[in-house]
């Protein structure tokens, strides 16, 4: 099994699409919708100032995706790396894809100046929890807060 990362282009945002809604389906509890979420991926693929998306191979067969927005982070002095999405096919799980999608984004990030990582789990998902600990991210001392603004 050979595990490969291309940057996603426009010509990918079917799979992507394919590929965002079943995590969707998997990771959240609202219903999809699809205009909006397409808009967001297409504007993250085309604009590198706001982030990086790659398309996850497994032996040449598009297996997942990585999403990275970018943001200015006073306390890393510096831009820091927000890991939005990993979704890995569910036949593909298990199989060591998630660890290598983490060490290669560790790698592109710091190819790019970002000076720190952070991310977001659901407390039922204690699969991406553990993975997320052995390539060495650790919970703050602090609560997530979050407010949609968008009228």
């Amino acid at each position: 099994m050979s595990i490969s990362f291309r940057k996603a282009e426009l010509s990918d945002l079917p799979t992507l699409m394919r590929f965002m809604q079943n995590f969707h389906e998997f990771d959240h509890s609202e219903p999809f919708d699809h205009g909006p979420a397409r808009q967001a991926m297409e504007k993250v693929v085309s604009d590198e100032n706001v982030g990086r998306v790659w398309v996850i191979q497994s032996s040449g067969v598009d297996v997942g995706y990585i999403l990275l927005t970018l943001h200015f982070r006073l306390e890393s002095r510096g831009t820091c790396g927000n890991l939005d999405e990993l979704f890995i096919r569910e036949e593909n799980r298990g199989q060591g894809i998630g660890l290598k999608a983490m060490q290669f984004l560790e790698t592109a990030c710091q190819d790019i100046g970002v000076v720190s990582m952070q991310l977001e789990v659901k407390m039922d998902n204690p699969e991406a929890a553990s993975l997320y600990e052995k390539v060495g991210f650790a919970k703050l001392d602090r609560d997530f807060m979050f407010k949609n603004i968008a009228t």
